[in-house]
């Protein structure tokens, strides 16, 4: 194994637009970054195909072609990408100590710095329609792409805030919103329920579920089913959202940084910084907020920032107790 080690300043497990953008500004400040891409290279965006809302594209871009500009913008100033994921940690808990973290079940590599980038994973349904359908109609993030079905009809599952809200953001654009909620309630707060009830192109289906997502190549409709009733019941709609939850890619990290009870990585204040010294997470893996392509970006300036400014501080200790 030990021919298997090797040593970098600054490892970056995720290529989503936090990692990609940690790795600029890592390679601009001469950290030799490498990023390991993990199972699905670029992130979530990979499976979105028009992305209207990220600064710098005027005319809008698709997803995967994004993560290509990134990639291409982080290798630029020296950063190296490579295909890999990350299996298991070993994080020190002293400043200046070096971190451990296996590749593929095989491959070492020690770290003096490590930014996490792993992002977090929507939950879907499950059914194979509806997988078919991912990018023809069918997404997780109404923020994202509910600007595409401006004035159609459009169905949302989800009886959270979350779902409550993105049914919100929806009814200001689109004519319909169908909304399915598997129980007889629900699980939002009661302001986010009175906002969802107070608008009027909003329907509310209890006891209501997905039965099948209808069409070939594009959303043509749906149709639901009654889980007391076993009635079925279709109706036409452009786009349906997904709004059951996200789960974060973080359990590989458990026991070793701090969490909240759904997972998401705990950073310190308005920094990067994790429970542990030269560790740092950006991206969806530590924002259940606003989980965005651009505020992910954001984050992973933060997080090369801060490792940059950690290891000018362990240097600066090293040259003061050498004199």
């Amino acid at each position: 194994m030990a021919d298997k080690v090797e040593r970098l300043k600054t490892l970056i497990i995720g290529s989503g637009p936090a990692g990609y953008t940690a790795a600029i500004y890592a390679a601009r400040a001469d950290l030799n970054p490498v990023v390991y891409t993990g199972m699905e290279p670029g992130g979530q965006l990979t499976t979105t195909t028009e992305v209207d809302n990220f600064p710098g594209y005027p005319e809008g871009v698709d997803g995967p072609s994004m993560m290509i500009d990134l990639q291409k913008q982080a290798e630029r100033f020296g950063t190296e990408v490579r295909m890999g994921m990350a299996t298991a940690v070993e994080f020190s808990d002293e400043v200046g100590g070096i971190h451990k973290v296996t590749i593929d079940n095989d491959k070492v590599i020690e770290a003096e710095t490590v930014i996490i980038s792993t992002g977090a994973t929507a939950k879907y349904l499950g059914l194979p329609s509806e997988q078919k359908l991912r990018g023809g109609g069918v997404s997780a993030c109404a923020v994202c792409d509910g600007f595409f079905y401006k004035g159609q009809d459009v169905a949302i599952v989800g009886a959270g805030d979350t779902a409550a809200e993105e049914a919100s953001y929806l009814a200001n654009i689109c004519s319909k919103v169908t909304m399915l909620v598997r129980k007889d309630h629900m699980r939002a707060s009661k302001a986010m329920q009175h906002r969802v009830n107070s608008l009027k192109n909003i329907e509310i289906r209890y006891n209501t579920e997905v039965d099948e997502v209808l069409g070939d190549q594009v959303v043509e409709g749906l149709r639901m089913v009654n889980n007391l009733t076993g009635e079925k019941e279709e109706i036409a709609i452009t786009g349906l959202f997904v709004a059951i939850g996200h789960k974060p890619n973080t359990d590989i990290f458990k026991g070793q940084l701090e969490m909240d009870e759904t997972g998401y990585l705990i950073t310190k204040g308005k920094s990067t910084k994790t429970s542990k010294p030269g560790v740092f997470a950006s991206g969806d893996v530590q924002d259940k907020e606003y989980r965005q392509a651009v505020t992910a970006a954001g984050t992973g300036c933060m997080a090369a920032l801060d490792a940059e400014r950690y290891l000018a501080t362990i240097e600066s200790a090293e040259e003061v107790s050498t004199q």
